[in-house]
């Protein structure tokens, strides 16, 4: 949860670009009533906080999924789980009470991948996201703590213990465990053909690929570095988010993640452009010191710091956060 890659460079430039932004506050504006709702592919959400997909759930709590899912049930967010959750996707949409967003790792093996994207559709996922930021990774502190013999952990982590399951969403299937370079457009064309689902691509970060995207007829971007997991570029995603929404120009929702923190965080990217914002740690912290209550708090916690904020600067709906809000 907690690593990034090489030296951290990434990790830490996701959260001290934040620093290089500064929000406008306005006066004498009569904000007592807010409107933090935004629309995406036709649903309504109340606020532009959405939960983005972060595997292995299950290692910080036995219910895993669930309790994320049930959170977000009863703060009506959005869900994107992950190819790696450790619940079925089935039961974890019956835990949201309804479909979830589907984030796809694309396996080499076209059968296998075909097989989640086909299984997610039938489940009545409306949105697929691609992962693309992640062909091949050095996560030096992950391969640091490792250690080949730990009996402490292994009454969790051993294959045969049962507490961390195998990766459900890949049974009866062949995974192959390679990294994913092979990953190209010839690909995604295919998935998006594949499907009905919405298509989004989840990791571009650059005006060029953004276009690409664009022209490749993808229905959504998300501006991810993979939380300082994927690449050393020592970028922050809101550094990038201005290119992309400039190459986009409102034809297809772009949403961001990687490093929020904070409710003027999330003022910051809205007023930069993006439609909604996606949260990993934070809800991660919160469902493994209290489960489903702790991710309902972080949510709140959240909402309550970006209406404060919205109040601040006088800017009554979301669609009020604009560029002139704020200043770099």
């Amino acid at each position: 949860m907690a690593m990034g890659t090489d030296n951290g460079g990434t990790l830490r430039a996701n959260r001290e670009a934040f620093e290089n932004i500064q929000i406008l506050p306005r006066r004498l504006v009569n904000s007592r009533v807010l409107d933090t709702s935004v629309e995406l592919f036709g649903q309504r959400s109340p606020t532009p906080i959405l939960i983005a997909p972060c595997g292995h759930q299950k290692s910080f709590i036995p219910d895993g999924e669930l309790s994320t899912a049930r959170a977000a049930r009863t703060r009506d967010t959005e869900m994107i789980l992950s190819t790696v959750t450790s619940i079925p996707l089935e039961e974890v949409i019956a835990a949201r009470g309804k479909p979830v967003w589907y984030q796809l790792y694309v396996d080499e093996n076209w059968d296998t991948t075909l097989g989640m994207v086909k299984r997610a559709e039938q489940a009545g996922c409306p949105v697929l996201a691609i992962t693309v930021d992640l062909p091949i990774s050095n996560r030096e502190a992950n391969e640091r703590h490792h250690r080949d013999d730990n009996p402490a952990c292994q009454v969790c982590h051993a294959p045969g213990a049962g507490i961390i399951p195998a990766k459900p969403m890949y049974a009866g299937l062949e995974r192959t465990f390679t990294d994913r370079s092979f990953l190209d457009w010839d690909w995604v064309d295919r998935i998006r053909d594949a499907t009905n689902m919405k298509v989004m691509l989840k990791g571009i970060v650059t005006a060029a690929d953004a276009n690409l995207a664009l022209s490749h007829g993808i229905d959504g971007i998300i501006v991810s570095n993979h939380g300082g997991r994927a690449e050393d570029s020592g970028r922050g995603t809101i550094e990038s988010l201005p290119a992309v929404v400039n190459a986009v120009n409102g034809r297809i929702p772009v949403i961001v993640d990687s490093g929020f923190r904070r409710g003027t965080d999330i003022f910051k990217a809205l007023a930069l452009g993006a439609d909604a914002v996606g949260i990993g740690r934070p809800y991660l912290w919160g469902l493994g010191s209290f489960g489903q209550e702790g991710v309902e708090i972080v949510l709140d916690i959240l909402t309550r710091e970006l209406e404060i904020i919205m109040k601040q600067a006088g800017t009554l709906s979301i669609e009020e956060i604009t560029r002139d809000t704020v200043i770099t």
